[in-house]
């Protein structure tokens, strides 16, 4: 086991072929030890070099809506008839009240919401 800290994107791309290569290992505590060690490099490097942003507030609520298999109907009896065609028309902010009930409905987190 030859480990090393993951400092460029040559680097990372190594990584990312030895866990692929060793990852259906079983029984090998070494490998094991290697696949815990590799993975926990990739995350860090990937946290810092591949940040990736919350959704915007209404692509969270369409694709929630997708998910639950929800109609603009479902959202109106959530936040309102005319609020929700609104708010989906990128017409209308989310009030801190829509947000409470869309989170309580729909379970989508908070951050997605206020768009943080």
């Amino acid at each position: 086991m030859n480990i090393k800290p993951i400092k460029n994107n040559k680097d990372y791309k190594k990584a990312l072929a030895r866990i692929e290569k060793i990852w259906d290992v079983k029984g090998n505590a070494q490998i094991n030890d290697e696949l815990e060690i590799l993975s926990v490099l990739i995350e860090k490097y990937e946290e810092e070099h591949y940040t990736i942003l919350p959704p915007d507030p209404i692509e969270a609520i369409k694709f929630r809506m997708e998910q639950m298999g929800l109609e603009k109907k479902d959202l109106a009896e959530i936040i309102g008839a005319n609020r929700s065609s609104e708010v989906l028309h990128g017409k209308r902010g989310l009030t801190l009240k829509m947000i409470r009930d869309l989170h309580s409905a729909l379970k989508i987190p908070i951050d997605s919401l206020v768009g943080l």
